[in-house]
């Protein structure tokens, strides 16, 4: 039979006291929806199980060097504390490594494409050297060898129209929204599946900030009705007593990239319900039960909608349900686009596979 031989785990000898307690604070943090106190709280109560922290370095220590360090604060509520800035920055951080760990940071950031410019990539070609190329391209060997048709051994001199320089692909930037379910299915039946969405959304943004930095990334979150978001709001995200209205999420979506004058627009989309909601007018029209025709319909509608405006949505769908399989492949089919059916542990690597390859 095949399976699994746990062992006893070992720590990293190199690994510091801190180190390691900050690591089970960040997950307790998103998990806590950015509540300090609940999460150290939480860890006070994993180091009285598990016996995490030492006789020279207890808890008290680890909270004052989050403070000396910078990564909370007084946040003035009957001496409560609250997170900074470089903490949310660190959670950001984690999620990329923890999610997109085997990646390296690329040097220009951009996307690649089948045109023939400016870029960092090579093609298989050279050209002449022109004003204006950068000499980072230049082919070294084949100028060399120029130099010496042209001028000879004994009086070896490079000059301009000795140069050549790589080709390379024209590299595009990409204006991309992110949609985030926050309805109630997201922890309904007590499966938690706002907390690894959350880390997704953080790690997308680090990677996109620190390899594509010239692309825009926008973030909503929908349930009964659709709102954008800051970055730094993501770790604060609360499940609510919502319903999934898909449009307005769809169409907050539109709407941002409508302002946005960059040709190469995409939507991603991480979800793990059904559409069950629509707005008309100042109602609300619900159904909660099976898939309701008159709010799949608008949903199709609107995926057609972005086909026209060459706008492929990448759904990533937190379910298996046959049906809801059923829907997100007549989704995707009619928007052209893509879809991923995924656990919650392999969640990140979708999102990454797809924005990695994006070319336009």
């Amino acid at each position: 039979m095949l399976g699994f031989r746990f062992s006893d785990y070992t720590p990293d000898p190199n690994e510091s006291t801190f180190d390691r307690l900050f690591k089970i604070f960040q997950e307790l943090m998103l998990y806590t929806s950015g509540n300090v106190s609940e999460a150290l709280a939480w860890l006070n109560e994993l180091d009285r199980e598990y016996n995490l922290t030492t006789p020279e370095y207890g808890m008290g220590d680890f909270i004052q060097e989050l403070i000396d360090r910078g990564y909370i604060r007084a946040d003035g509520e009957e001496g409560g504390m609250g997170p900074t800035s470089k903490l949310e920055i660190s959670l950001r951080q984690k999620s990329l490594e923890d999610i997109f760990g085997d990646l390296k940071k690329a040097r220009s950031g951009r996307h690649n494409t089948p045109i023939i410019g400016r870029g960092d990539e090579y093609t298989a070609d050279v050209k002449p050297y022109e004003f204006g190329d950068s000499l980072e391209n230049l082919a070294v060997t084949n100028s060399l060898r120029n130099a010496y048709i042209n001028h000879g051994i004994d009086e070896f001199n490079l000059t301009q129209d000795d140069l050549e320089v790589h080709e390379t692909y024209y590299q595009a930037q990409m204006s991309s929204v992110l949609m985030i379910d926050i309805s109630h299915s997201m922890i309904l039946y007590g499966e938690d599946r706002i907390t690894p969405a959350k880390k997704v959304a953080l790690a997308l943004a680090e990677f996109i900030q620190t390899r594509f930095p010239k692309d825009t990334l926008d973030i909503l979150v929908f349930g009964d009705d659709a709102w954008p978001i800051e970055l730094k709001e993501i770790p604060y995200l609360q499940v609510g007593p919502y319903h999934t209205n898909t449009v307005a999420g769809l169409e907050l979506a539109m709407d941002i990239l409508k302002k946005r004058r960059n040709p190469n627009k995409q939507i991603f989309m991480i979800t793990d319900g059904k559409p069950t909601c629509l707005k008309i007018g100042k109602n609300y029209y619900k159904n909660a039960f099976g898939l309701d025709r008159k709010i799949v319909n608008r949903c199709l509608n609107l995926a057609t909608r972005c086909k026209k405006l060459d706008i492929p949505i990448t759904t990533f769908m937190i379910a298996r349900d046959p049906y809801l399989v059923r829907f997100v492949e007549a989704f995707t089919q009619t928007n052209n686009g893509k879809a991923f059916y995924s656990s919650l542990s392999g969640l990140g690597s979708f999102v990454l596979e797809n924005y990695k390859k994006k070319k336009k």
